[in-house]
């Protein structure tokens, strides 16, 4: 496998691990939220994957968490025993990342820094082998910056996820400024292969979804903390008025506010944009840990599963 090229891999009928063989493991750097999304998703789906932490003690947490997360989808109903044990029977962690070398797709899932994804995929170089594809999954981030520090900026390419990511059918494929054609194709087969719809999209600061739905999450958090009305009558009036699944509080508590707020902030330090100027109020529930469902608590409380228990401002 270290020595085939992506053309090997792209023969016909071998991009569908499933089918033949070919890429059937894949490796996820970073197992946070979003890293055991992909991790899970990738698994549910049929293949292996490797999911690689700084520490043991971080390991330890995340396959914990993973296991965790699960549960709650089969409290939903949404996964069975069954599908547990066969999604967590192909998902491995290890803290040595000399395993990467036989790994052909790599997705880091790291904090969405500039630095810190920098000093990973420097990292990473040493280890992979050559013709390794580099997937950064960046909601905000410059491919073209991230691929100028690798030895292969032919070969890096943006995967934009959306959180949760077995349950959001889409993302978002972003080509740098010297990502191959070839790689493009492998990374959309291999997308279309764990059950997403691709749209590719030019590099530009949030691409297309957190470019849109940030100032709608930011204008919400600015109506509440004016008092124009509650937590709770202002995600009930834009669910209905707009048929949409959640409101727009529930929804940056589903993300995550650490990260809404972090995505938030590099969009107004790139664009200049007032409309996306952090609201004071997401500063300070992130300050006080209040992070949304995955603390307990945000614009909501949450309880063990993470349904709604009640509003919490």
């Amino acid at each position: 496998m270290a020595e085939e090229t992506l053309q090997d891999l792209l023969k016909e009928g071998g991009a569908m691990p499933a089918e033949e063989g070919v890429l059937q493991r894949v490796a996820v750097v970073g197992a946070g939220t979003m890293g055991l999304g992909i991790a899970q998703a990738i698994a549910q789906k049929g293949m292996e994957v490797l999911v690689v932490e700084k520490d043991e003690a971080s390991l330890e947490h995340s396959m914990n968490q993973l296991d965790i997360n699960i549960d709650r989808e089969i409290a939903r109903w949404s996964m069975t025993e069954s599908d547990k044990r066969a999604t967590l029977s192909r998902i491995r962690g290890t803290v040595d990342l000399s395993e990467l070398e036989e790994y052909q797709l790599i997705i880091e899932a790291v904090p969405d820094t500039l630095q810190t994804k920098k000093e990973l995929f420097a990292r990473l170089d040493t280890f992979a082998n050559k013709n390794a594809v580099f997937v950064t999954n960046t909601s905000v981030l410059s491919v073209t910056e991230l691929a100028e520090g690798t030895i292969r900026p032919d070969k890096v390419i943006g995967m934009h996820f959306l959180n949760p990511v077995p349950k959001r059918p889409l993302v978002e494929v972003v080509k740098g400024l010297q990502t191959s054609t070839e790689t493009i194709e492998f990374v959309k087969r291999f997308a279309e292969a764990i059950g997403k719809t691709v749209v590719e999209v030019y590099e530009s600061p949030g691409f297309i979804t957190t470019r849109v739905v940030l100032p709608m999450l930011n204008e919400a958090m600015y109506a509440l903390m004016e008092g124009v009305a509650s937590a709770e009558g202002i995600d009930t009036a834009i669910r209905l008025g707009y048929d949409f699944v959640q409101g727009p509080l529930q929804l940056a508590d589903q993300m995550g506010l650490d990260e809404v707020w972090s995505w938030l902030d590099a969009m107004f330090r790139e664009t200049g944009d007032s409309k996306y100027r952090p609201c004071p109020l997401l500063r300070k529930l992130v300050r006080a840990g209040h992070h949304g469902v995955k603390t307990g608590r945000g614009f909501f409380e949450y309880d063990e599963n993470g349904r709604v228990i009640r509003a919490a401002l």
